[in-house]
């Protein structure tokens, strides 16, 4: 098929400097000059027989012919980024995104020994904050991701699942007492919010058949349940957890768990990544160290609801 396609440098072309409103940035990017984007350009308004640009003083703006141009023209940039990320691969380097606390309670420290591994490939890991756990592969500059989740991904992702996330109560050491806590301990007690809508403690609550029991009112609110930990580690009150978090932390006496029952959340946290990414035995390997490192991984005796 004929194909009366305009040439592809100069489509690349006007996408930059459309993208960035500037020859000379377009031209920064794309390791040409600035007189080579203009004539590029130039090439792409003799094909379609109208401007593309127009100078407001030192602005540049887009004609309405380009404005229609444009979505379209990104898309395609987009679908042959996606194509071409199948063949590429980095066998050096896997790049990893993952929720903000597993990263500071649990992946951190696997990943520093993965890297010590004779076969363990490099792992370049982005820590982000997440209200609700996503990865965009086609956009996003990651290889694999690690989401808490249902378990409910696209067709042409390969997952695994890691380890379930069960909600507990938990406080510093000297905060626990002698005796064990009661409903009416936990009535006094100043509740820390590991999130703005208080779910967490509302899911537990829910689990323990509490609901109608705590009040849910005030006491410190927080973005992370990192941050309600630490809160709740230098004696702020007591806040939620996640049992495979503080798991470590109990076992060195840095947290206590003055409620020793947990409840299922429902949701998992899952190692994701593309299947049609090439050289697959990468993300394989980094699967089963991290299972085996969940398989090592010490539990508090605790009891878990909603198994």
């Amino acid at each position: 098929m004929n194909r009366q396609l305009p040439a592809l440098y100069a489509l690349r072309a006007f996408e930059a400097a459309a993208r960035h409103s500037s020859f000379t940035r377009a031209a920064d990017e794309l390791a040409i000059t600035q007189s080579a984007v203009s004539r590029h350009v130039r090439t792409l308004a003799e094909h379609f027989s109208c401007r593309l640009f127009e100078r407001r003083g030192r602005n540049l703006v887009l004609t309405e012919p380009a404005r229609l141009l444009l979505p379209g023209l990104r898309e395609g940039f987009d679908a042959l980024e996606r194509a071409c990320s199948t063949l590429r691969s980095d066998d050096a380097t896997l790049r990893l995104k993952a929720p903000s606390t597993l990263t500071m309670r649990w992946l951190l420290a696997r990943l520093s020994r993965f890297r010590l591994q004779p076969d363990g490939s490099e792992v370049q890991l982005t820590s982000a904050w997440m209200d609700v756990d996503t990865v965009d592969f086609q956009h996003e500059p990651f290889d694999c991701a690690v989401l808490l989740s249902e378990g409910e991904f696209p067709e042409h992702w390969e997952s695994c699942l890691l380890f379930a996330e069960w909600l507990i109560p938990v406080c510093a050491p000297e905060a626990l007492g002698a005796t064990p806590w009661t409903l009416e301990t936990l009535q006094a007690a100043q509740l820390l919010h590991p999130t703005p809508d208080r779910r967490d403690w509302r899911r537990w609550l829910q689990g323990m058949g509490l609901a109608d029991q705590v009040s849910l009112k005030g006491g410190q609110v927080f973005d992370t349940l990192e941050l309600g930990m630490v809160a709740a580690a230098r004696g702020y009150g007591v806040s939620i957890g996640d049992l495979w978090m503080v798991a470590e932390d109990v076992a060195q006496g840095r947290l206590a768990l003055p409620w020793a029952q947990a409840v299922s959340s429902g949701a998992s946290y899952y190692l994701v990544w593309p299947r049609a990414r090439r050289n697959q035995a990468r993300y394989q390997r980094l699967r089963d160290f991290l299972l085996a490192e969940v398989v090592a991984t010490g539990m508090p005796d605790v009891a878990l609801l909603g198994a």
